[in-house]
């Protein structure tokens, strides 16, 4: 079986009812992708949670330095939507076995960001998976 990104309204869907949104790799450096897309998902009015063992603070939010620690900067009764992964994809594995774990509903791995393998796994259990897609772009693309 092959891996099959969820459908245009799947996607949308997925994005429009998103409210956090916990960035895989986001980096302090303003240059780098990470940023930028984190930047601007907050523009659209996201909670962008960075996830960076080297940050303590970035883009105003208090950074956790793995997934295991979102619940250090979640409030009681808030949950992350989405896990946006900017890690290359040898990390991805070791990424959906936390997010197994932890029970969260989507993974989005942004362009470049491919594994099949994991990819299905973390479907079979019940995640939504996006991959290879950057979530700016088709967060951009809704009117």
């Amino acid at each position: 079986m092959t891996f099959r990104n969820p459908s245009s309204a799947e996607i949308e869907s997925l994005l429009r009812s998103a409210r956090i949104i916990a960035v895989v790799g986001l980096s302090a450096d303003a240059a780098r992708p990470s940023h930028g897309v984190a930047a601007a998902l907050q523009r659209f009015g996201y909670r962008v949670l960075p996830v960076n063992p080297g940050a303590t603070t970035l883009l105003g939010e208090r950074a956790v330095p793995d997934l295991d620690h979102l619940g250090e900067v979640l409030a009681p009764g808030e949950q992350v939507d989405i896990v946006d992964v900017f890690r290359r994809p040898e990390h991805v594995a070791a990424i959906v076995d936390d997010c197994i774990r932890l029970r969260l509903p989507a993974l989005w791995l942004q362009d470049g960001v491919v594994d099949q393998a994991a990819a299905q796994r973390a479907q079979a259990a019940g995640i939504r998976v996006v991959m290879d897609r950057c979530i700016f772009r088709d967060r951009a693309a809704l009117r």
